[in-house]
């Protein structure tokens, strides 16, 4: 008859432990930091009645320079999350930083909302509501002022604000193309 400490440390199922049982797969490491920025319940109206799913809008970053967002639907929330943010990760804008804030101002109008971004001086940190400061927060940028204006929408101010950072143009470029060529004077015959 065991004693009582070994009883106690026998499994209770019945299918013999193999090598293997606690290895698991390697973690592929994670490169984006994900945030859900809103989830939704919609309906379809259907003969028998409304079937329900899930909308998710859910924004991904890397905290360096690269954001995107993603809006899909799913049965339930953990596939309508799964979904965005593959959507996502496919939808990636690439930004340019400069110490820590946007190179220049940039006012965008998606739909009905629109979404004003301006750089800010160090220290300032991000001055900005909603959904803007979601997405704001998977970038490296550190310093800027926006407003939200129009539409209270969450997923069209998410458009919006995508858009402001993929119109940001890198100060090396906006330098390089204002040099224009002086025109040399045409000579006249006499």
């Amino acid at each position: 008859m065991p004693n009582q400490n070994q009883a106690s440390s026998q499994r209770t199922d019945r299918r013999p432990r193999r090598p293997n049982d606690r290895v698991q797969m390697p973690q592929e490491e994670k490169i984006f930091e994900e945030h859900v920025i809103n989830i939704d319940r919609v309906a379809r109206v259907v003969k028998g009645g409304r079937r329900f799913r899930f909308k998710a809008l859910v924004a991904v970053g890397d905290r360096k320079n690269r954001v995107g967002i993603g809006v899909s639907k799913g049965a339930d929330v953990q596939a309508a999350v799964a979904k965005a943010t593959d959507v996502a990760k496919k939808n990636l804008v690439m930004i340019p930083i400069k110490n820590a804030t946007i190179p220049h101002d940039v006012e965008v109008k998606v739909s009905g909302a629109r979404v004003l971004l301006k750089p800010a001086a160090p220290g300032t940190g991000v001055i900005a509501g909603g959904v803007v400061r979601s997405i704001i927060g998977l970038t490296g940028i550190h310093n800027l002022l926006s407003k939200s204006l129009g539409s209270t929408n969450k997923v069209n101010n998410a458009y919006a604000t995508v858009e402001a950072l993929r119109q940001l143009v890198a100060t090396e470029e906006w330098l390089k193309s204002t040099k224009v060529k002086k025109a040399t004077p045409a000579k006249t015959e006499k």
